[in-house]
């Protein structure tokens, strides 16, 4: 089993669909007036957007149930980097970063106010293990300058 796509409610598809294409490059698969529908290496759709029950309303006042976030998992440490590149580009703000030991990641928030985690996974044997081989998180600070340098090197 695994996950297929997450769908969103939206506000503005014109919006949307700049951060998500223009900044984030993803793939458009398939557009309306009222919906989006989005790829990351040619899968049918990984986000859908639509407006059906939500164009014009407003994000879910905090203290609420909801989405945490959607984790985007990039192929390389590079790819992600150019990611942080072009938000940087964009003079989108960042909620938060983490080398978690495992994968590092970018924290931000969509147009909509949905939490993104952009990410990339180290190889399975490079993640940190306790003595008895469970897994352990780390809280490492993330080398944001190297990511960054690394993106806009290799022209990602």
């Amino acid at each position: 089993m695994d996950i297929g796509h997450v769908h969103l409610k939206t506000a503005d598809i014109d919006r949307i669909h700049h951060f998500y294409v223009e900044i984030l490059g993803f793939d458009v698969v398939f557009r309306m007036p009222d919906a989006l529908f989005l790829s990351a290496g040619g899968y049918h759709h990984h986000l859908g957007f639509n407006t059906w029950e939500s164009k014009g309303g407003t994000p879910p006042p905090p203290g609420t149930t909801g989405l945490y976030h959607v984790a985007i998992r990039y192929p390389t440490r590079a790819a992600l980097g150019d990611a942080l590149r072009r938000l940087v580009a964009a003079d989108w703000p960042l909620d938060g970063v983490n080398d978690h030991g495992t994968h590092e990641a970018l924290y931000l928030r969509d147009p909509d106010e949905n939490g993104l985690e952009l990410a990339w996974d180290r190889p399975e044997d490079q993640w940190p293990r306790d003595a008895e081989g469970h897994l352990t998180f780390s809280g490492r600070q993330l080398d944001l300058q190297g990511l960054f340098k690394e993106g806009a090197e290799t022209g990602v």
